[in-house]
């Protein structure tokens, strides 16, 4: 089982990496976020390779892959799609929209009206799409990848809270390091792209994958360590929100699947604590104190971290009792 995850999981890293450089622990989360049926929403400053990783990893799984680019003037039904008269056939007709697809980049998410971001929340929460009294699945495995710039706010529409908790995760990729921005500079010379990268996995292996994520095992210590982190936060003066159920399940799910990617059977409270700064701070409201000190969620969240009681490895390792 966590062979089979582990196995999938290095295949797709080693193939992505014909055209992503470096970028190990962010692909490790996108591949985190496809394993657990979640979505993901990557922020962070334009031209470091957000659209690229998209579509590498689309390309690798030899998933249908669509883009959306956000603006202002986009419509719900641009993403979705529309009914349209065929005056051949004498009847009405459903073109499917982008939405309609595998792997979605929705791209500078932000710059759509509530509206339009709306449009997104029944397909990322139940893997279908209802137009016109009419409810249409998505293929699986459907996976949505939105992008944002967090700097500029000009002709921007902030995701509300119920738009954010539907994102599995929140990430950013960071500037490279100087041989790796070396390596991507040299590699443009020779005009690497996403066509250099062939599906090295199927569909059909990744929803196996899916479903192997769940058999993952969590012992009752972690799950109480999981349960503690989670309502901590509830209770924490610092916030006025704090993570609702949801979360607490997409925590949990992402951890097994990061467990299986590890090579693990099993979850440990490292899985969580290394996956609670991607997948909780999104989710939280800082109280107005807080942020007139400028205190973030993250470095609150941190704080919550850094007093629970870890369980002892006999209690998390489900071998190790025995």
């Amino acid at each position: 089982m966590s062979q089979q995850i582990q196995s999938v999981a290095d295949t797709i890293r080693s193939e992505a990496g014909k055209v992503i450089v470096g970028q190990r622990e962010t692909l490790d989360l996108l591949l985190v976020g496809l394993f657990s049926g979640g979505h993901l929403l990557l922020e962070d400053v334009p031209g470091v390779g957000k659209t690229v990783l998209a579509k590498a990893l689309a390309a690798s799984i030899g998933c249908e892959f669509s883009r959306i680019q956000c603006t202002p003037d986009l419509l719900p039904s641009d993403v979705v799609g529309t009914t349209i008269y065929n005056q051949q056939a004498s009847r009405f007709e459903f073109r499917e929209g982008p939405l309609f697809s595998q792997i979605v980049l929705a791209d500078e998410i932000n710059r759509a009206i509530p509206r339009t971001q709306s449009a997104l929340l029944e397909a990322m929460a139940e893997g279908q799409i209802t137009v016109e009294g009419s409810s249409r699945p998505l293929d699986r495995p459907f996976f949505v990848i939105a992008t944002q710039n967090p700097i500029e706010s000009h002709g921007t529409f902030p995701l509300p809270e119920a738009q954010l908790d539907r994102f599995l995760m929140r990430i950013g990729l960071g500037y490279p390091t100087l041989e790796e921005e070396r390596t991507i500079f040299r590699r443009s010379r020779d005009q690497v792209t996403n066509a250099a990268i062939s599906p090295v996995v199927t569909p059909r292996e990744v929803i196996e994958v899916q479903q192997a994520v769940r058999r993952i095992h969590m012992s009752e210590a972690v799950e109480n360590y999981l349960l503690a982190l989670v309502r901590s936060t509830r209770e924490h003066p610092g916030f006025v929100l704090g993570v609702s159920p949801r979360g607490m399940i997409a925590l949990g799910l992402a951890a097994q699947a990061l467990a299986g990617i590890r090579g693990r059977g099993f979850v440990i409270p490292d899985d969580i604590k290394d996956l609670a700064p991607s997948v909780l701070p999104h989710r939280l409201v800082v109280a107005p104190a807080m942020r007139m000190k400028q205190i973030t969620a993250g470095s609150l969240l941190q704080e919550i971290l850094q007093s629970l009681e870890v369980p002892v490895e006999n209690d998390a390792h489900p071998a190790a009792a025995q």
